[in-house]
């Protein structure tokens, strides 16, 4: 006999009553029994595909939740969902896939999901993007929910160094400056990735695997393991238990995603030196559950977190090295320590944050994770801007950059999108002191919103990484060094004035003080938007990027493409 009552539970739909016979017929086709069918229904949810290293491993790891989920008497029904993998459509048009991508992915999960009328959900990503996707579908659906990450990369070895793909953008720029041989490239480029898993820096993907032990919906140190070890399987068993654990218990993604716990994701974004594409996930997040949390609410918090975990880009660790110093509750242990963290939030483990740190008995080691009290920098390793270039704010990454390099003044080097500015870059034509401005984009404008890490890590490579600021309203790959202001907004397509700006405007950016302002009158701006002659034409004229130009709202809100949870008419689960 099942232990759970169906009466209250969506799969209800498909599973009882005579008139369900049909579909119990289906079910039944699969080799399901009468006992499963009447268990409830499981989504194990993941973005496994033969794309990149990121996801690779999920098919593998999944099985391993659905041993989980029938252990608790639950019965599991795995389904995919696509991923696209930034490492590999990064510095082309594929780029603009991306983001649009993580729509995508909530909206085929809540699809299947409310198809065949599943209890609850367990979800494996691994790639950039799939992670806040598969996080917004949970808080969206609110049903009981774990997230588990893929698990990272190992890192590669070469000279007796660690290697990244980092490492290999970077040395594209000194190939570029002759600094690097063929053979060079082509031997860095064989060894830098040696195994599944996701980027292994404090790349966007690890970002967002913190950020979701650090919002509750993953259970505790699940994000560390690296993915080619099969010893993560136990975690995914754990997760599958876990869920079967929320459903008895009837706790929600809601339940889990609150403010508060929006704040302990920021927290430990920012104290791990963490991806500025977490200004953009979380608002999304939080939108899902009808929860105001924009880009200014995140970066407040990274104001005043103090910057204490050393890792890539800014730093020197990769993930396999966190998790070995004991992974991201060692992190929120410290955290605590300064109370920056909100305990009373609840986990996916059914307990609360708290009652979680409580048991850890591991201390920050004093290498990879700082004490507190002693941190590699007593703000966030992510900064907010604000002034008369960007109305609705902008963020920079700042992680492992002195005082001195974290202000700038210069002439304005504009371009009308990334392909012309690298093309210069890779040309030598700029100069040392400039402002390089990549327009046009934005969610809308570009459309999609590209990651700029082709350009950035061309002009690393050149040495040029500090004498050069570069400003854009699309994004930065986290694996982004230097001085690189992204989100700018109002985009150029929505009239920003980034859409404005000409050759030689002083542009000043002031990570000290939180500005980004131009030299120019505002009348001179009201002038110039009068002149302007609309936003610039795109080659999308049809298709999903079509679509979602249409549909994809303001940046500092998260570039979301629906009226979230405040519009919200019904809850799946009380159909």
């Amino acid at each position: 006999m099942t232990k759970f009552d169906k009466s209250k539970l969506p799969s209800r739909h498909v599973t009882e009553g005579p008139q369900r016979a049909p579909h119990r017929s289906y079910l039944y086709a699969m080799g399901l029994s009468d006992v499963e069918i009447h268990q409830p229904l499981v989504g194990v949810a993941t973005c496994w595909n033969e794309a990149a290293p990121c996801n690779i491993a999920l098919n593998r790891q999944a099985q391993a939740v659905k041993g989980g989920v029938k252990e608790a008497h639950g019965t599991p029904r795995e389904f995919t969902t696509i991923t696209v993998t930034d490492g590999i459509a990064m510095g082309h048009e594929g780029m603009r896939a991306s983001l649009a991508s993580r729509e995508a992915i909530a909206d085929t999960v809540e699809l299947t999901m409310r198809g065949h009328c599943y209890d609850a959900i367990v979800g494996l990503a691994g790639c950039d993007k799939s992670l806040p996707g598969m996080m917004m579908a949970m808080v969206r659906l609110n049903v009981p929910s774990v997230f588990i990450y893929g698990g990272s990369i190992l890192p590669g070895r070469l000279n007796g160094k660690d290697v990244v793909v980092q490492d290999v953008f970077e040395a594209v720029g000194q190939h570029q400056a002759g600094n690097m041989s063929d053979a060079e490239l082509d031997i860095l480029e064989r060894v830098a990735c040696p195994s599944a898993g996701a980027c292994g820096g404090q790349f966007t993907a690890n970002t967002m695997a913190c950020v979701s032990e650090a919002i509750g919906l993953a259970l505790m140190n699940s994000s560390g393991m690296p993915a080619p070890y099969e010893s993560r399987d136990q975690y995914g068993e754990a997760s599958g238990r876990a869920v079967m654990n929320l459903i008895e218990k009837n706790i929600r993604a809601r339940d889990v995603v609150t403010r508060k716990s929006l704040e302990n994701a920021a927290r430990v974004v920012a104290c791990t030196g963490g991806s500025t594409n977490a200004g953009l996930h979380l608002p999304a997040i939080a939108h899902e559950a009808g929860i105001d949390f924009f880009l200014d609410d995140v970066c407040e918090i990274f104001r005043d977190t103090p910057y204490f975990v050393d890792l890539k880009p800014g730093g020197q660790y990769v993930a396999k090295d966190l998790y070995e110093a004991g992974g991201v509750p060692v992190v929120m242990k410290e955290l605590r320590k300064a109370g920056l963290m909100h305990e009373d939030c609840i986990t996916a483990s059914g307990r609360s944050m708290g009652e979680e740190l409580d048991m850890i008995t591991r201390e920050a080691d004093g290498r990879v994770i700082y004490p507190v009290d002693k941190p590699i920098s007593k703000t966030g390793g992510v900064v907010g801007l604000k002034g008369n270039v960007a109305p609705e704010g902008a963020i920079v990454k700042i992680a492992g950059m002195a005082e001195e390099d974290i202000v700038f003044t210069g002439p304005a080097r504009v371009f009308e999108c990334e392909e012309d500015a690298f093309e210069a870059v890779k040309a030598r034509q700029y100069k040392e002191g400039e402002v390089i401005v990549i327009r046009n984009e934005g969610p809308s404008g570009g459309p999609g919103m590209r990651e700029m890490l082709a350009t950035t890590a061309a002009l690393s490579g050149q040495g040029m990484g500090k004498k050069v600021a570069l400003i854009t309203d699309g994004r930065f790959s986290g694996a982004t060094r230097g001085f690189c202001v992204g989100h700018v907004g109002p985009e150029a397509a929505h009239g920003g004035p980034i859409a404005l700006l000409k050759d030689g405007d002083m542009i000043t950016i002031d990570a000290i003080k939180g500005e980004i302002s131009v030299d120019l009158s505002d009348d001179e701006l009201e002038a110039r938007k009068a002149d302007w002659k609309g936003p610039r034409e795109t080659i999308y004229g049809s298709g999903a990027l079509w679509k979602y130009a249409q549909q994809v709202g303001a940046t500092y809100k998260g570039a979301v493409t629906h009226p979230g949870g405040k519009a919200e008419k019904h809850g799946y689960m009380d159909l």
